[in-house]
């Protein structure tokens, strides 16, 4: 094995200077004509040239793949890429010459979920697997991860959504044991405090059965037993509310994001800045699909990816996974989702919904955030806040009552009026001291709402069998995408959900109009 490896080596390293000794042999002082560069190739498509480099690249994958083969699992590997130089590393690895135009699976977005993918795929099949991510905005400017509040929690009412936000508490745990020592997700174990009317205590109550029965770790607290417990609270039109004691609270959502990136990247996937704007597609002549003509079915075979430069190049793929968040729903929309006879008149429901979460401070003698405990507060009107940090400021927000009072989605202006009529008032009510309180800033974000049942739609579509989806969780994707990614993983390498069994939330249930509704989302 080790004169294989050497072989290898030696063997890149001699193909290397034969393009080098025949570009110096083909070409003069005056003119650049060689076979190996040409200045009317400025994308170095030339077919020698590139076919060298891939030979080249191969043959050190394989001289990797050996060497991994004498490397200790067991002992910890260190990582010497910091998370302040990933774009840099990206821009200076993903340059135009090694444009992926084929991949064995290209992952249509870059954020959480879609490198969560990427990280798990390439963890499963390292050398096996030719993963692609497309992101549009490396930036992240306008994605929903950067933007969220980071929340953790396992109070949801559907086992799935418990189990998988159970797995990203053990992800979080130990992150950096699994992205790297560098990587710092500053999580806050206060727990989340959801409090509830009359009207839903017994909801509450049985949602945390449920929950510790699968392994969560929250109690039921009385009226009198939240004002014990939390003095600065009100309890007035509150029956129970139940507070999560273990692998609950909030963490940083873009360390989280850098971490995967970071890691995927290591394990050899591939980031392109470019947006999908379009697919292609191949017939499948010997393939029978249940109400399509035998030999009339097609499959997507590639996606037209637009460049920053302007320019459309084709990615070709034998696997493809919407990860798009908010863009999901156009995404697939290019894939005839939503527009097709038959099984594809069923539209993916996800469209952008916008957010605002507000900055506030409390006055210094009057704040409640020097109490270590407190936790991430839902009112029963749907506001919600937390603290940052323990000098008196805070972060919180709601969402709408209803869809007439949906903000318009052209941009990411705060409208600050939407505090002062619609949140403030529900959190002086629930917390006497902040009748004073100052807005200091805020932001708005971008919310991938499913509304179908605004719940996550995980897995293979049913009319494609190359076309998988992991999109639409309406505010809980950041918490769930280890679970996620992890699970698509399996789906496409070991053909079937091994950890967590996320079959009923699959594109299947659109078909039926058998929605997996979640009671509790924020």
């Amino acid at each position: 094995m080790l004169q294989l490896r050497n072989q290898l080596l030696k063997t890149s390293r001699a193909l290397s200077k034969l393009q080098n000794s025949s570009s110096r042999c083909m070409s003069d002082d005056k003119k650049k004509d060689s076979i190996w560069q040409n200045d009317s190739d400025p994308n170095f498509e030339n077919p020698f040239k590139r076919s060298g480099r891939i030979l080249r690249n191969d043959l050190i994958r394989a001289k990797n793949w050996v060497g991994d083969l004498f490397t200790d699992d067991s002992k910890p590997k260190k990582y010497t890429m910091p998370l302040d130089k990933l774009d840099a590393f990206i821009e200076n690895r993903e340059d135009i010459r090694l444009f992926q135009t084929h991949c064995d699976v290209l992952i249509i977005g870059g954020g959480g979920m879609g490198s969560a993918i990427a990280y798990y795929l390439k963890q499963k099949a390292q050398h096996g697997l030719n993963v692609v991510v497309l992101e549009k905005d490396p930036t992240y400017s306008q994605a929903s991860t950067p933007l969220s509040v980071g929340g953790l929690r396992q109070q949801f009412s559907l086992p799935e959504n418990i189990q998988m936000s159970l797995y990203g508490a053990d992800f979080i745990r130990r992150s950096k044991e699994i992205l790297g020592e560098d990587v710092d997700l500053n999580f806050q174990p206060n727990g989340y405090l959801m409090l509830a009317t009359e009207e839903g205590a017994e909801t509450l109550k049985q949602n945390s059965r449920l929950q510790n029965e699968l392994g969560a770790r929250n109690e039921i607290l009385t009226a009198k037993r939240l004002k014990e417990k939390f003095p600065w609270l009100s309890t007035e039109g509150i029956a129970l509310g139940c507070h999560g004691l273990e692998k609950e609270g909030w963490f940083d959502p873009w360390a989280l994001l850098c971490g995967l990136k970071r890691k995927a990247i290591q394990l050899g996937a591939h980031y392109v800045k470019g947006e999908a704007v379009g697919f292609e597609f191949k017939q499948q002549r010997e393939m029978y699909v249940e109400g399509v003509e035998f030999g009339k079915y097609e499959s997507v075979d590639r996606v037209l990816a637009k460049l920053p430069n302007g320019e459309i190049q084709e990615i070709k793929f034998a696997l493809c996974v919407i990860a798009g968040g908010h863009h999901s729903g156009k995404i697939a929309e290019m894939a005839r989702i939503g527009t097709g006879p038959g099984m594809l008149s069923v539209p993916l429901p996800i469209e952008p919904r916008k957010r605002y979460v507000y900055v506030f401070e409390c006055d210094e003698k009057k704040h409640i955030g020097a109490q270590l405990n407190t936790p991430l507060v839902i009112d029963p009107s749907n506001v919600y806040f937390r603290r940052e940090g323990l000098s008196g400021c805070y972060i919180g927000g709601r969402s709408p009552e209803s869809i007439d009072k949906e903000p318009p989605i052209d941009n990411l202006d705060v409208d600050y009026n939407y505090f002062d009529t619609d949140v403030w008032p529900h959190l002086a009510n629930r917390v006497p001291k902040f009748e004073g309180i100052k807005v200091k800033s805020g932001w708005a974000g971008y919310y991938e709402y499913n509304r179908f049942d605004e719940n996550g739609i995980i897995g293979l579509h049913p009319y494609y069998h190359n076309l998988y989806i992991a999109s639409g969780f309406s505010g809980h994707g950041i918490q769930q995408c280890p679970a996620v990614g992890r699970a698509i993983a399996e789906l496409i390498v070991d053909g079937g959900y091994l950890e967590i069994d996320l079959t009923r939330l699959g594109f299947d249930r659109l078909i039926v109009d058998q929605p997996m509704r979640e009671n509790n989302i924020v």
